[in-house]
């Protein structure tokens, strides 16, 4: 079993800034991919952005690209997402994932999830 833990969210306004945390209780093969969903109220779990923990290779979602950036630490088992230039449409609980694959990922087919950090961008 694997715990994954996130950190960071909060109250921000329109343009700030905020980064997220996730650590993880340990590395196995179903965590090759780390990443972050988002879900709004009303709206289902959307996938945020994505990375291979060994590449480094990182995925986002079109509605974060360029404003988002996922990074990881290795030596701390944790993935970050720094979040810039927010807007109030990216209010949402923001959840830690981790899969086999992306394209697990990107089904909503993790083997692992948190418990969500909430964030809240007032205009």
């Amino acid at each position: 079993q694997v715990q994954l833990v996130e950190s960071g969210g909060g109250l921000v306004q329109a343009g700030g800034s905020l980064r997220l945390s996730c650590a993880a209780s340990r590395h196995t093969v179903n965590t090759a991919f780390r990443g972050w969903f988002r879900q709004a109220p009303g709206k289902e779990r959307d996938f945020v952005a994505g990375i291979n923990w060994s590449t480094g290779d990182a995925y986002y979602a079109d509605s974060v690209r360029g404003r988002f950036t996922i990074s990881r630490d290795n030596a701390n088992n944790t993935v970050y997402l720094q979040m810039n230039s927010l807007k109030p449409e990216d209010t949402a609980v923001y959840f830690c994932t981790a899969a086999l694959s992306m394209a697990n990922m990107r089904a909503a087919r993790s083997a692992y999830w948190g418990q969500g950090t909430q964030v809240t961008v007032s205009s």
